[in-house]
This record gives structure tokens, C-alpha cells and sequence, in this order.
């Protein structure tokens, strides 16, 4: 008995180092395993970073862009222009002598008639050069009358041979060129004294005072070269002259005798009525349209030069148009071009022909349909094909086209 516990002992003791070795062996594979799994975890996490970086990546390399739909405008309305109010006739006025400003009579805004005096100057270097002149008149007119006498007295003696012929024609000629030396000298006091009366300063005609550029005691210099500057300006405002660049779709309703009235903000409610009197049969090839003058009367003064005002022309137009605000157009050497956005969410350019300019908004006559979804502030850079990504309703973003429907105004 004895014996068989000391085996048993022996036996286990014996059988200890094994078990030891097998346990580290598990321990180590627990933690391989745990590590390894650790990695894997790792190793996919980073994946699915740089698979969502490079999704994120596509998306911001796609314009986002907003798009709108042509509105339309009403089938039947009145053909209204932008046009410039300017004044029938306007002229600057110079001076015409060198001197300084003794006094001026009329100030900016002063109603003037023909011939009404403005200013006077004072040209002192003017009025001794006549006063010289006019002496050298006198004096060869004194010249003048001792040749003739001389002459005369030669004549005679040539008759009784006391001189010779030669001597005759000597004197007859010296006559001659002293009757040139007055007839020259007569044109330079004639010279001279229409350059006095310059020294005065009438109207042309009858109009208003615009500006007035001198004062008393300002040097003046003749004519509008160098460093000369108008004294005045003058402008006839009755009638006024309202220039109007006509689209050329629409040239073909523009007539001579054809009825238009303005309308300006400052007059609600107030036409002023006029005609058109002339067109320059020809269109500007810069900006298509045509120049038409319509010449409005203006006895009352209302109506002012350089002002804006609407000018309604006495035609219907007819046809569906469209309207777009200015900030969906693209400005390309082609023509104005519209951004718009297919069922593909690429974009195609499309070019539009452009009618009236309502400021804020553009007529479209040609080029686009209400069902077209259209970039709004489009970048310079689109092209045609390129793919974006329309901006939804609340600043979402969308990959595909929205449903083509025309806008209910």
C-alpha cells in the first residue's frame, strides 16, 4: 500500500513540467488570437475610412449647383424701352478773344432768347492792337494820298517832256502798292474789330443755361483748344430728342409717325406723348439693336435732359416669350448662354436670343422653355457635359435632375 502511493506521488510530480508547457502554449495562441483580431479590426477600419474619404472626395469634385425655370411673360403687352432724354440742341460755348471776365449775366438755369448777352470780357491786348492798327491805316492812307499826288504831277510833266517815262511809271507804281498797303491794313483794323466784338458773349439760341464755368476775373482763352474751357453750356429743351436701342426682333414694328409716350417715376400716373421722327436704318452690329429717335414737346420745361425714362411704343406684341433674371446667364464669345441641367445631371449649354432688358430680368425670345431646369449664378468654368449635383429646396444635396416642371406663375 505504502508502496503504491509513492508511485502514484512519483507520477504526478513526474507529470507536472508537461502540463505547464501546454498551458503557455494555450496562453500564447489566446493572445495571437486576440492581437490578430485586433489587426483585422484595424486593417478594415482603415479601409472603410479611405473608402468613405474617397466617396466624400467624388462628391466634392461635383459642382453643386441651383437651378430655377424660365417664367413666362404675358402673350400680349405693350413694347416698352429703356430710353435717354437729352436735349434737342446742345452747345458749349467758347469765347473767341484772349482776356479776362469782366461780368457774366446769366447763371446755370437761366432761360435765354436768341441773342441775349451772357458776359463781356475784358481784352485789353486786343483793343491797343486795333488802336495800332488803326493808326497804321491812317498812315498809309497818308502814304496813300502823297503817291497819287506825286503821280498826278508826273503825268503832267511827262506832257511838256520834263521827265522821263521811266520816272512816270516809277511814281504810277509806287500808287499802286501804296493803295495795296491801305486795302491790307483796312483788313487788319476789319480783323481786329470783329475780334473786339467778341469781347461780348450773346446766345445762340434761345434755350437754357446748363453750366457756367467762369467767373470775374478768369482768363480767357479763344477757341476749345489747349487749355480753353467753355464759358457755357446751352440747351434747348423744347422738344427733347429720346434716343431708344430697339432689339432687333423687334425693328420690323418701328416706323416713322410711330406713337410713344414716356413714362417716368417721378410722374406717376403721367405720360408725355411723342413720335417717332427717325431711325439710324441701321443695326448696331456691338449690341443688335437699332437707334430710333422719338421727339417728345416739352413747353411747360416738366421733362429735364439726361433723364431715364420708359418709352412705350404703340405696338402689341405677340408670342410666347420668356423671362430670366439676369444673375442665370452666362456671357460667352458665342452670345448669352444658359447653363441647363438634363435628366443626366450634366449640363448643356444652350445660347438664347435675348429681347428686352427689364433691369433686374431679361426678355428670352429664343433658346430656352419653361420646363428647362436652369443654373442659377452659374460659375464661368461649366462646360458643356459636365456632370453636377442640383441643390435641393433646403441646401440638400441631390444627384439627379428635378422633375421638369414649369414654374405655376
Amino acid at each position: 500500500m505504502i508502496e503504491t502511493v509513492k508511485e502514484t506521488k512519483h507520477d504526478t510530480n513526474s507529470s507536472r513540467p508537461g502540463g505547464s508547457r501546454t498551458r503557455l502554449l494555450g496562453w500564447f495562441t489566446a493572445l495571437f488570437v486576440v492581437f490578430l483580431l485586433i489587426g483585422l479590426y484595424n486593417v478594415l477600419e482603415r479601409r472603410s475610412e479611405r473608402g468613405v474619404l474617397a466617396q466624400q472626395t467624388e462628391k466634392m469634385s461635383v459642382p453643386h449647383v441651383a437651378v430655377i425655370h424660365a417664367t413666362p411673360v404675358e402673350a400680349e403687352s405693350q413694347l416698352i424701352l429703356p430710353g435717354n432724354v437729352q436735349s434737342y440742341v446742345e452747345s458749349p460755348i467758347y469765347a473767341r478773344t484772349n482776356g479776362y471776365l469782366k461780368k457774366w449775366y446769366r447763371d446755370i438755369g437761366s432761360h435765354v432768347k436768341q441773342g441775349d448777352l451772357l458776359a463781356e470780357i475784358d481784352t485789353p491786348e486786343v483793343d491797343a492792337q486795333l488802336a495800332q492798327a488803326r493808326a497804321d491805316l491812317g498812315t498809309s492812307q497818308a502814304n496813300l494820298k502823297l503817291a497819287g499826288i506825286t503821280a498826278q504831277r508826273y503825268e503832267g510833266l511827262l506832257k511838256s517832256d520834263a521827265v522821263s517815262k521811266q520816272e512816270v511809271d516809277n511814281y504810277t507804281g509806287d500808287y499802286s502798292a501804296k493803295q495795296a498797303m491801305v486795302q491790307s491794313a483796312e483788313a487788319n483794323v476789319k480783323r481786329l474789330e470783329d475780334m473786339e466784338s467778341f469781347k461780348r458773349v450773346y446766345a445762340p439760341f434761345s434755350g437754357v443755361i446748363t453750366q457756367r464755368n467762369c467767373d470775374i476775373g478768369t482768363l480767357i482763352n479763344a477757341g476749345n483748344g489747349g487749355n480753353s474751357k467753355e464759358m457755357f453750356d446751352l440747351a434747348q429743351t423744347d422738344p427733347l430728342r429720346v434716343y431708344v436701342s430697339v432689339p432687333q426682333t423687334y425693328v420690323p414694328s418701328i416706323s416713322v409717325g410711330l406713337k410713344a409716350c414716356l413714362q417716368l417715376t417721378e410722374f406717376p400716373g403721367r405720360q408725355f406723348c411723342g413720335r417717332v421722327v427717325r431711325t439710324a436704318n441701321a443695326v448696331d452690329p456691338s449690341s443688335r439693336t437699332l437707334l430710333t429717335e422719338v421727339d417728345v414737346p416739352n413747353p411747360s420745361g416738366t421733362l429735364l435732359q439726361g433723364e431715364y425714362a420708359e418709352v412705350h411704343f404703340d405696338v402689341q406684341l405677340t408670342g410666347k416669350r420668356l423671362s430670366l433674371p439676369i444673375n442665370a446667364l452666362l456671357f460667352r464669345p458665342e452670345g448669352t448662354m444658359a447653363a441647363v441641367v438634363d435628366s443626366g445631371s450634366r449640363i448643356v449649354l444652350k445660347k438664347l436670343i435675348v429681347g428686352r432688358d427689364f433691369g433686374s430680368s431679361i426678355e428670352v425670345l429664343d433658346g430656352a422653355t419653361p420646363q428647362d431646369a436652369i443654373v442659377i449664378n452659374p460659375p464661368d468654368s461649366l462646360e458643356n457635359g459636365e456632370q453636377v449635383a442640383i441643390s435641393g429646396p433646403n441646401g440638400d444635396q441631390g444627384n439627379e435632375a428635378p422633375d421638369p416642371k414649369p414654374d405655376p406663375k
